[in-house]
């Protein structure tokens, strides 16, 4: 009869020990990256794409690739060039871009950039007749 409580007992302390170590379990089809260490935003915003002026480079967040300007094509890299790396990210200045979860980030650019210009040059002043 002993023998019996003390099985019992140790079977259902085996078996709630067992249900305190289950947890939820969380299914992916990519492995989760975080962001950078430069990038923490202070409050829950759906960015995908980071800019950085001073250096013209895009950060798309959802692959963690760099997507910049090189020779009149644009090149997606997880890692900047030599060249960029001297560039102190945390401490640049940069910009959420809000309005665009697109996966072709250049025709945003190039889009944004010519906006607002004209080809007329203002320093000439027009001939009156």
């Amino acid at each position: 009869m002993k023998i019996f409580k003390l099985s019992q007992r140790l079977l259902l302390g085996g078996f709630i020990w067992l249900l305190m170590g289950c947890g939820p379990v969380l299914i992916t089809s990519r492995p989760s990256s975080p962001p950078p260490p430069w990038f923490y935003p202070n409050r829950l915003e759906v960015v995908r794409y980071v800019y950085f002026p001073e250096l013209t480079i895009y950060y798309d967040l959802n692959t963690s690739m760099y997507v910049y300007l090189n020779g009149g094509v644009w090149i997606r890299r997880k890692v900047l060039p030599p060249r960029y790396r001297s560039y102190n990210l945390r401490r640049s200045r940069y910009v959420r871009i809000r309005d665009y979860r697109g996966d072709r980030i250049e025709e945003y650019h190039n889009n944004r950039s010519n906006r607002g210009r004209s080809n007329l040059d203002r320093s000439q002043s027009r001939r009156k007749d």
